[in-house]
């Protein structure tokens, strides 16, 4: 409230530049209203203590503002401000007017003749005033001026709006006038207090409540009158805004330093009660993020826990245990979804059998080559350098080879039907160098496909060989398919230049045609026409083998052939009972000289043939029912597998056989019963001549349980 009211007294102040000058001719003033209130009749001091009562009534009365300072506070520390100034120590407020001891009180047409006072009158008394003082200074305010001018400005306060009902209330007293400055236009220290104005105790009017107050016995005022004592308010609306103070004088700042005679110092109270400056707002810079939990602590307004090894666990648990197990559900429905392995065949039993005995060596030839295997099995017995020499007409059995496997002949059956063209019927007609030809044919005539190959292989028959190539595609490039046939089965030392053998460029060695009797006595068709002793043509004309095996000794024939350059050749196999197996030992002789040659090497070819029947042997290797492997399915469960008879071995002293076993092509099955065939048990080299026996599961297959798919790791 105090702090309202110097602010209020300081604006008026700094209004009214010449409220200071007029001090002097105040004081004046306030002593001619003591005596016109001693001439009314009314008693000083009670008298101005009953209407200051009366004055504080009516401000705080019910139409006051609640919501803001009263203006019978702000009227009545305003005026102990003043009456302050002009008391001695120790006397108590009110008891003397200002100026001195009263006698009677002040009355308001006094106060209203003093602020009239011409303004000739007043430059005469500050003459008087700087005339007093020699060094030309003006005196010093009184201790409430310097108080108000000593306040700092542009301090906001809450401003009390007075409203236009409210002013019979705040009225001066009759007699006041309009026009005074001390009166600032309202008559009432209280009301100008109120509205934030300049009040007539800041311009030097009467401090004492009772002298602005407004007699009973007043007459009322005109609505004119009243309006313009309010013409200095503001207006209700306007904003409370500060204002810019005016420059003070030099020597205001002395005068508020300077103690006033008489004054009384402020005590705590009121000193604590005005405006104080602002601190400078400085700019504070953001913090940096604070932690979760710090954060977390902050707004519940409890400070985290103190951190222990304990709870670091705990948080780490509380934090990694959701990831993990998201973690491992991911991993088990991908686990579970895989796709299992393909299951396999593992033989557990031995890979090899060897048979007892020392080494095989059969009776050969003094000149030449040969070569002994028994087919599926492996090679018995061979002699002589293996190197590339002629071999004549048994080039014929790879023409035959190359025929069946292009145009394939089934056991029986005739085969296609070849026309004789006109080259066939002239070479068969010749025989200048002993050329082995079949002369029984005419252009036009037709030559079975079985006809023609047996006309090759037992007469050896060179103008139907030459007459085959044709047929096939040409001679030349027939030629190139058999030596192309030759690099496919491994015969590394052949090399063919036509397809009856005449020429001496085709060459080869024994066991490159062992490796080629090994393929043909799987021909059932072929080795039906090479076990013949004779053929007949289809003239009728009968004619005889050259190999004289045939038909001894099981013997199966295959080719013969002879020049004078290559001497007598022989490419033979024969079959032989052993075990409930029939095994084939296939041989061939090359390069026997010794006249007659063809004679020499059916002889030689023949003790070697009954010597490799009489070392072949059967040997029982395996149980029905033994076990000979496993189905791994790939996640560790194993399967066991058994043969599903005997296991005989073929072969022959000193000799090692191969042990192997196979699916049966298809893949194999994750759920199968017991008994089911899985594969096949190879005994051998895996060829023709291998025994082969059924395997099948011992145990009934089921497919991997959950457990197992998820723990695999392969």
């Amino acid at each position: 409230m105090a702090t309202e009211a110097a602010i209020a007294a300081t604006e008026a102040v700094n209004a009214d530049t010449n409220a200071t000058d007029e001090a002097t001719s105040d004081a004046t003033a306030d002593a001619d209203a003591d005596e016109a209130v001693d001439a009314d009749g009314t008693s000083g001091t009670d008298a101005r203590a009953d209407e200051a009562a009366t004055e504080a009534d009516a401000v705080t009365g019910p139409e006051a503002d609640t919501g803001s300072v009263t203006a019978e506070a702000i009227s009545d520390d305003a005026a102990g401000r003043t009456e302050g100034s002009q008391r001695e120590p120790g006397d108590e407020p009110g008891d003397e007017p200002l100026g001195g001891p009263r006698d009677e009180p002040a009355d308001a047409t006094a106060g209203a003749t003093t602020d009239k006072a011409p303004r000739e009158d007043r430059d005469e008394a500050e003459d008087r005033d700087e005339s007093a003082d020699p060094d030309g200074e003006r005196p010093a305010p009184d201790q409430a001026t310097a108080v108000f001018r000593a306040l700092p400005p542009h301090v906001d306060q809450p401003t009390t709006t007075l409203k236009l009902g409210d002013r019979d209330t705040l009225n001066p007293a009759p007699g006041a006038g309009t026009d005074s400055p001390a009166g600032g236009g309202v008559g009432s220290a209280g009301a100008v207090a109120a509205s934030g104005v300049g009040s007539g105790r800041a311009s030097g009017a009467p401090t004492d409540a009772a002298t602005s107050r407004t007699p009973a016995s007043a007459p009322v005022e005109r609505e004119q009158e009243r309006t313009s004592k309010f013409v200095a308010l503001k207006p209700l609306d306007e904003p409370s805004t500060p204002r810019r103070p005016a420059p003070k004088p030099s020597w205001a700042a002395d005068a508020a330093a300077a103690p006033v005679p008489g004054a009384r110092t402020a005590g705590p109270a009121e000193t604590s009660a005005l405006p104080t400056a602002s601190p400078e707002r400085t700019t504070q810079q953001p913090l940096p993020p604070r932690p979760p939990l710090d954060l977390l602590a902050e707004l519940t307004n409890t400070p985290p826990p103190r951190e222990t090894p304990l709870r670091t666990a705990a948080r780490r648990v509380k934090i990694w245990t959701p990831l993990v197990l998201l973690l491992v559900i991911v991993f088990a429905v991908a686990q579970f979804l895989r796709p299992l392995p393909e299951p396999s065949l593992v033989l557990t039993a031995k890979s090899t059998y060897a048979f007892q005995g020392e080494d095989i060596a059969l009776p050969w030839p003094e000149e030449g080559q040969g070569w002994m295997d028994v087919n599926g099995v492996g090679t018995m017995d061979e002699f002589g350098e293996q190197k590339p020499v002629p071999i004549g007409s048994v080039a014929k059995a790879m023409t035959a080879y190359v025929i069946l496997k292009e145009h394939p002949l089934k056991p029986g059956a005739d085969g296609a039907s070849i026309p004789v063209d006109a080259k066939a019927e002239q070479e068969g007609g010749l025989d200048a160098e002993g050329e082995s030809t079949l002369n029984t044919l005419k252009e036009g005539d037709k030559i079975s496909q079985k006809d023609a190959i047996a006309a090759i292989m037992i007469p050896s028959a060179n103008n139907i060989a030459r007459l085959l190539a044709r047929w096939d595609s040409s001679e030349k490039e027939f030629v190139e398919k058999m030596n192309q046939a030759a690099k496919d089965l491994g015969m590394k030392n052949t090399t063919y230049t036509d397809p009856s053998g005449l020429k001496e460029t085709t060459v080869s060695s024994a066991e490159d045609q062992v490796k080629l009797g090994n393929a043909l006595v799987r021909m059932k068709a072929l080795t039906d026409i090479t076990r013949l002793p004779v053929w007949t043509d289809q003239t009728g004309k009968e004619w005889h083998n050259y190999n004289r095996l045939v038909p001894y000794d099981n013997a199966i024939g295959i080719k013969t052939g002879s020049t004078t350059k290559a001497g007598g050749n022989l490419l033979f196999a024969a079959t032989k009972e052993v075990g409930g197996e029939t095994a084939i030992v296939v041989g061939a002789v090359l390069g026997q000289h010794k006249p007659p040659i063809i004679d020499t090497v059916n002889a030689v070819s023949k003790t070697a043939v009954i010597a490799a029947q009489d070392a072949v042997k059967a040997s029982t290797v395996l149980k029905k029912g033994a076990v000979v492997g496993h189905v791994d399915d790939g996640l560790g469960i194993r399967t066991p597998v058994v043969v599903t008879k005997d296991v005989s071995a073929v072969g022959f002293a000193g000799h090692t056989v191969k042990l192997e076993l196979t699916g049966d092509g298809g893949e194999l099955a994750h759920q199968a019963a017991a008994g089911t065939r899985v594969g096949t048990l190879t005994v051998g080299d895996g060829k023709g001549g291998a025994i082969e026996v059924p395997v099948a599961l011992q145990d009934a297959k089921s497919e991997p349980g959950l457990g197992t798919k998820l723990t695999r790791v392969g």
